[in-house]
């Protein structure tokens, strides 16, 4: 189902003679339909309603299909990512979009347009505006874990924020961590990502007064059984600061940090 013209232009006009109101017609701009392509319907007014775009899950698509997505998204202005995508994938996105990019450890492809990580026009309005009021801080445990890190890093940065990251910090040697603790204590969102045991999160939940995002990873042998030790570890964490997303979740803790940066 396609935004007809007609629709478009009757509601321009009843705004400009006064029947709806601005805020009115912004309402019913949130829940046009999509654009569709077959294989895909592409949301472009999520930015509109949530305030950043529509985000693209790599695994399982075919690279043409995910190109092509990634190509309508980026026409409209915004910042674009795909997650877990693959080399193949990128090439693909590459072709269509020139100024696309692979972050490897990531495994995302990126694009950036807008500073502010949400729509357009927002964007044009305060240009050069990020919408992050503070700094999110991505901590990983350990090395194996950098990688669920960067995608937390890369999410966060396309949203608009400003990203700082403090890798190999884990428990097995405490002393990595309290040396950063001027770090800490600067950031307005915390996101900690460790495999094993899953105790960092708790640890830096004792030592800083703002939100901590924890990320159990599926690092570690094989009692953690993929992860599922560190995310009951972290899920009973009593600092009271912890909340817990997914198995290898960097995407939706990135997010969730973005939105708690933007309030």
């Amino acid at each position: 189902m396609e935004v007809k013209p007609a629709e478009l232009k009757k509601l321009f006009q009843q705004v400009r003679k006064g029947e709806v109101s601005p805020d009115d017609a912004v309402a019913k701009l949130r829940h046009m339909p999509f654009e569709d392509l077959g294989f895909a319907k592409v949301d472009h007014h999520r930015a509109l309603r949530v305030g950043m775009p529509e985000v693209i899950f790599g695994p399982g698509k075919e690279p043409a299909h995910l190109a092509e997505i990634f190509l309508r998204l980026a026409e409209r202005g915004n910042n674009v990512l795909a997650t877990r995508a693959t080399e193949e994938q990128f090439r693909a996105v590459k072709r269509k979009v020139k100024h696309a990019e692979y972050r490897k450890l990531a495994r995302a492809i990126t694009l950036t347009q807008s500073p502010s990580g949400g729509d357009a026009e927002s964007a044009s309005a305060n240009p050069g505006a990020k919408p992050g009021k503070g700094t999110i801080l991505v901590v990983s445990a350990g090395t194996s874990d950098i990688p669920v890190a960067e995608e937390a890093v890369v999410t966060a940065e396309l949203m608009g924020n400003d990203v700082t990251h403090l890798y190999d910090v884990g428990v097995a040697g405490l002393h990595r961590l309290l040396a950063h603790g001027e770090q800490l204590q600067q950031a307005r969102v915390v996101i900690v990502c460790a495999g094993m045991e899953g105790a960092l999160p708790s640890v830096v939940g004792g030592l800083v007064g703002v939100p901590v995002i924890a990320v159990p990873t599926s690092v570690g042998y094989g009692a953690s059984f993929g992860g599922v030790a560190a995310l009951l570890g972290m899920m009973n964490s009593c600092a009271s600061n912890v909340s817990v997303v997914n198995i290898d979740n960097g995407f939706g803790a990135g997010y969730v940090a973005s939105l708690m940066n933007r309030l």
